[in-house]
């Protein structure tokens, strides 16, 4: 990052007032009449109409348009654990982008613990103030516990981001690569460069769109994780292959897919080399990916690739489905996020980008044209046409699933 770009962004935060995000009203407080019904003695009646029926909060107050973005600031995007206070900048940006690209009205909450129960407890205990919970930047394998408990606890969804909004998006980016490159993903063998809460989720849901368990190699910091360690995680040991390959080049050799969420410049010039031909390669460390597309590109011109970064080709950005998903999730009040959901965000994610792309994503994209194929694989962010899709997708998923609590509305993102 640039000293320029640096002071850009020290700028942007802290002008022309501190931090990203405010809070708005959303009726008139001018006059006595308007406190009046704002607050004493007008808002008793919406009071006594929750307290006889709990729905009605939905009628009368802001919840259902409401997600609280919550971390405990262990996992900061690549920065580490630095600590709740350190993450509000970030929990802040996510807030914005659920108002920006899904008009969901979001709240960052930063929270101070010593224990998983501690933090679960807290989340747990306001989680009904809300329409659904992002939980974000919380490291592995605390967030799974976490996830998995307050999944049990809360009445509204709850989504760990990291793990499933970049699961999602890569799902959808990988049907898509694969279909170019002529492979099934059943037949693809696959090599996942990182272990953490993301690349344990990327599997995860690359599995229930087909992928075969056996045929993953998933590796750490000490090398391929097998069946004969005993130094890893229960989520770890989901993925621990009976072999005898140890190394990043045994896997690599012969793989048709690899997919980075570890570190920059860790893929070799010499073990993509190595890969299977037209492999698909995912390197999504951030700011900078495990091998730089220009060099992969150099190695390999049978390639498909996708980065984290907006720019180079195929950002697979987790924007492209978070907001969304909390959209659908909250218009038809699910309790939760399940597998049904998920994939079908992953698939109106991956349709979309098969579609003509309009002249405002082309120049907010600043290109000239746009067309399925290698460069272009998912759709871009401020394609506006994502919000109803996938929203649409979502809600469709949870009353299909049983999770809705209210049927679909009636001509649902039919104005979008």
């Amino acid at each position: 990052m640039s000293e320029d770009f640096r002071q850009q962004a020290l700028h942007y935060h802290a002008y022309p007032v501190p931090g990203k995000i405010a809070v708005e009203l959303s009726k008139p407080a001018d006059t006595v009449e308007d406190l009046a019904l704002a607050y004493s003695p007008g808002v008793a009646e919406p009071v006594r109409e929750i307290a006889q029926n709990a729905d009605n909060v939905y009628k009368y107050t802001a919840k259902g348009n409401m997600v609280a973005v919550i971390s405990n600031g262990t996992a900061i995007l690549g920065l580490g654990n630095l600590g709740p206070l350190a993450s509000k900048p970030v929990m802040e940006g996510k807030a914005l982008l659920f108002k920006r690209f899904a008009g969901l009205d979001s709240i960052d909450i930063e929270v101070k613990h010593r224990t998983i129960d501690e933090f679960v407890d807290t989340v747990a205990n306001i989680a009904d103030t809300f329409g659904g919970i992002n939980l974000e930047d919380i490291k592995a394998p605390d967030c799974f516990e976490i996830e998995k408990r307050l999944i049990e606890r809360c009445q509204v969804p709850v989504f760990h981001d990291d793990q499933h909004g970049t699961a999602i998006v890569t799902a959808a980016g990988m049907l898509n690569a694969l279909e170019l490159q002529g492979k099934e993903i059943s037949e693809a063998v696959i090599v996942c460069l990182g272990a953490g809460a993301a690349a344990v989720a990327c599997m995860e849901l690359l599995i229930k769109c087909g992928a075969q368990r056996e045929k993953i190699y998933m590796l750490d910091r000490k090398g391929v994780i097998h069946t004969r360690r005993d130094d890893i995680n229960e989520y770890k040991q989901l993925f621990a292959n009976n072999t005898d390959k140890r190394t990043l080049e045994d896997v690599i050799e012969g793989a048709d897919i690899f997919v980075g969420v570890s570190g920059p410049d860790l893929l070799s010039p010499e073990a993509l080399k190595l890969m299977a031909d037209k492999p698909v390669v995912f390197a999504c460390s951030n700011p900078d990916p495990e091998i730089k597309p220009a060099l992969a590109h150099q190695v390999r011109d049978d390639l498909i690739m996708g980065t984290g970064r907006s720019d180079y080709p195929n950002q697979v950005n987790n924007v492209l489905c978070f907001p969304f998903i909390f959209r659908g999730a909250l218009d038809v009040r699910a309790s939760a996020i399940n597998d049904e959901m998920k994939l079908a965000a992953v698939n109106a994610i991956r349709e979309l980008a098969k579609e003509p792309v309009p002249a405002e994503v082309l120049k907010a994209a600043g290109v000239d044209s746009l067309a399925f194929g290698p460069e272009y694989i998912i759709p871009k962010p401020m394609d506006p046409r994502l919000l109803p899709r996938v929203a649409k997708a979502v809600a469709v998923a949870a009353v299909e699933s049983g999770v809705a609590r209210i049927e679909m509305p009636v001509n649902y993102m039919a104005d979008k």
